[in-house]
Order: C-alpha cells, then structure tokens, then sequence
C-alpha cells in the first residue's frame, strides 16, 4: 500500500490508541488520533483522511453520530470499532454506511489485514506499483506524480486514476457506467456525466491529441485511449 495513506482514530481508550498506532505506522500508514466524536468529526475534515476506524461508545458525539455525519457528503472508508457484537449493532453499523465492524478485544493483525481490504476495495488503483511511459507522458500512480512533456502535472487523485486506468488499457473502448465503476466504486450513485467534466479536464492538462495518443470520444459510448501506430 501507498505509505502516504491516511488513517484517523476516533477512539477514547488510549491502550487502543497505541496499539492501533504501533501496527499501523509500522505498516506504513500515518495515523491521526482523536479522543471523542465532536474532535473526530472536526478532524476528519480538516485532514481529509483515507480510511476512519471509528468507536461507538465516546462521550461528545457516539460513532453512529459521527459516522452518520460523515455519510451525509462522503464515502471515505470506515471500519467500526466497539465492545458490543450484537447482531442489531452490527446491522446498524452497515444501514450507516459502515465499511466494516470489529468487535473488542480484537487482533491488531487482523485488523491491519482489514484496514488494507477496505481500502482495496475502495480505492482499487492503490495496490498498484507500475509506471506508466508514454512519448511525452509518465504516469507513476505510486507517487501519485504525472509528467508530461518534462513537465510535472499536478492531477487529483480521481483525474490521476482515471488517467492511469484508460493508458494501461490503450486502444480499449469503455463506457461512462465502467469508468464510473472502475473509478469511483460500484455503489456511486452521483452524476454519469462526472466523467466527462474529469475527461475534459484531463485534456485542459495535457491536451487533447499529439502524434503519439490521445484520449478519443467515442460518440454514444464513452472514451478510449488512443495509441498512434509505429
């Protein structure tokens, strides 16, 4: 994984804290830590984190609070963490929008092994180490770095997978739906047309044809990256 990934802790028992703390910076996530709901919330969007493993029982705000507000306008990754393994709580903790639950006292390597699974799922261009070179273009997803014509581009994230994602297929037609899958996951139920304005702003970035490839519409279906032949 991406060693510059994001995950923030909202947890009021600091043994947890420092045990989460220890296994994940050792597996090379950096971890924040927030000791009520309210902190938390506020952290999360001054940081922007990656992935939330969040507590239920914390005094301010509960984690069904908290995760409730984060569902209201993102879908960042959350993986509940609490003493209670109810059936009913489990349930609720998915109808909010959860990711994931884990019940204490649990196994810091399983947790690892399920912070790493939800991020795979969410974010399925992270595991990936290729670099992408192209004449004039390279891509290198892992740092999340872009250059083209000896010039660094600077891309969000989303622009940054999208791109990587039609080179590393060239020549391969695929709809708005399968882009917006690849993409932006399964469950986003946002605008289609999303993909256009990202399409359009890639071009803005690094222009819309040269001799070497190009980013092609394909009038009625969707887009492709077009390969010029030797």
């Amino acid at each position: 994984m991406n060693k510059q990934i994001k995950v923030l802790v909202i947890e009021d028992d600091p043994y947890i804290c420092e045990l989460i703390i220890l296994y994940a910076e050792k597996s090379g996530y950096i971890v924040s830590i927030a000791n009520d709901g309210m902190t938390g919330l506020e952290m999360f969007y001054d940081c922007s984190p990656d992935l939330v493993i969040l507590d239920i029982m914390m005094p301010e705000m509960d984690g069904w609070e908290v995760c409730k507000e984060i569902r209201r306008f993102d879908k960042t990754p959350i993986i509940m963490l609490t003493g209670k393994g109810e059936s009913y709580d489990k349930l609720k903790g998915f109808n909010l929008g959860a990711d994931d639950y884990m019940v204490k006292p649990f196994d810091p390597n399983e947790l690892i092994a399920r912070i790493n699974a939800v991020l795979r799922r969410a974010y399925p261009m992270l595991g990936t180490n290729e670099i992408i070179e192209l004449p004039l273009l390279k891509i290198d997803l892992k740092q999340y770095k872009v250059t083209y014509d000896k010039r660094e581009i600077v891309l969000p994230p989303k622009e940054m997978e999208l791109l990587y994602f039609l080179t590393s297929h060239p020549d391969q037609v695929f709809t708005r739906q399968q882009l917006l899958e690849k993409i932006w996951g399964l469950d986003y139920e946002g605008d289609p047309r999303t993909v256009d304005v990202h399409i359009k702003r890639i071009r803005d970035k690094l222009g819309n044809a040269n001799a070497y490839w190009r980013v092609k519409t394909i009038r009625g279906v969707g887009y492709k990256f077009e390969v010029a032949n030797e």
